[in-house]
Order: C-alpha cells, then sequence, then structure tokens
C-alpha cells in the first residue's frame, strides 16, 4: 500500500501574483507561463541574474514579493527580447521585467547594487529637461549618483574615452543641444504622470 503523500507545509500566496497580473505591464498573460525555461534559456545575460525569468514567475506565484522586488533581474535585462519571441506562450517576458523594474524603483526596492536604476533617472532626467539626451550630462550625473568618490574615478577612468569622441566629433563641446517645442513636450510629461497617478 503506497503511503499518502504530505500534505504541504505551507499554501502559495497568490495575492502578489494577483497584483501582478492587476498592476505589472503584462502581468495579465503571466498565468499563461508554463514554466518550459526557454526565456532562461535564451537570456544572454542570465548568469548574471539573481534568478532568471523562468524562476522569477515561480516565486511571484509563491508569493515571494520581497525576493521578487528586490533581485537584479529586473535590472539586469538588456530588453533584447529574445525571451518573447522564443516563448512558446507569448508571455511578454520583457515587458514584465520592465515594469518590475519601474515598481521596485517606485517602492524603494531599488537600492544598493540597482546601478541601473541610477543610470535611469539621469536618462530620464536628461530626457524630460532639453528634450533629448545630453551623453555628458547624462554620464556625468550617473558616475556622481554613486557617490563623489565612484563619480570622480569613474570620470578619470573614461576621460581618454571622452577625449576621443570630442576629437572625432562624437561629442561637443558647448551647452546642451535642446529639442525645438519643448513647451509641447512639458505638456505631454504632465499629461502622463496625471494618467499614471489615476491608475
Amino acid at each position: 500500500m503506497t503511503t499518502p503523500a504530505p500534505a504541504a507545509a505551507k499554501k502559495y500566496d497568490l495575492s502578489f501574483a494577483r497584483w501582478v497580473r492587476d498592476n505589472v505591464n503584462g502581468g495579465d498573460k503571466l498565468s499563461l507561463c508554463m514554466q518550459c525555461g526557454a526565456c532562461s534559456g535564451s537570456c544572454p545575460i542570465g548568469v548574471q541574474m539573481d534568478y532568471g525569468p523562468r524562476k522569477l514567475f515561480m516565486m511571484i506565484r509563491a508569493g515571494m514579493k520581497e525576493e521578487v522586488l528586490s533581485a537584479n533581474t529586473q535590472w539586469n535585462c538588456t530588453s533584447c527580447y529574445r525571451c518573447v519571441v522564443r516563448c512558446p506562450r507569448g508571455v511578454p517576458v520583457t515587458y514584465i521585467l520592465q515594469d518590475l523594474a519601474a515598481k521596485s524603483a517606485e517602492f524603494g526596492y531599488a537600492k544598493g547594487p540597482h546601478e541601473n536604476n541610477n543610470f535611469a533617472k539621469s536618462f530620464w532626467w536628461s530626457a524630460a529637461t532639453f528634450g533629448r539626451t545630453d551623453e555628458r550630462l547624462v554620464t556625468m550625473r550617473y558616475f556622481f549618483s554613486l557617490g563623489f568618490g565612484e563619480g570622480f574615478k569613474r570620470a578619470m577612468a573614461n576621460l581618454k574615452t571622452a577625449i576621443g569622441m570630442v576629437k572625432t566629433g562624437r561629442m561637443h563641446i558647448g551647452l546642451p543641444h535642446v529639442t525645438k517645442g519643448r513647451k509641447g513636450l512639458k505638456a505631454i510629461l504632465a499629461k502622463a504622470r496625471e494618467i499614471e497617478q489615476r491608475h
């Protein structure tokens, strides 16, 4: 006679999975994931992630909110879309990871090693301020967001590259270039913030 299987010590808490479904871009497709591993197997830098996408999705289903939002997985995603192209169920893996990164930052989980968050903020500051990105300002703002000492160290390490870019005309010296119609851009951004706050 076969011994009955033991009862699970802890049931899955699906409240976090439901929250992801309702609040994360692409989260409504997460239930389609059949854990085949095509996403993790296709990821060019999966070994640099705390958890591959396949495992991260299972952790969402298991209710592991703290571990998921604190992971570097969503920050290390390079948006190459291999996972999206190869997913047999059409799960928008990249979109889910991108929005999980945004939610991680919003709720204060993106601290410490998540340098991508610092870079994203520096990039967005330039785009919102000038209507385009100024590589010099984005880079320096990003470097010094990591601390004065680290910023100076990185600036010096990249000085030779910067000089080379100036010499070849790949980077200009002077005031940042500004897009035309910044008033319209600011109105668009204000409307986007208004819509975001409603949801």
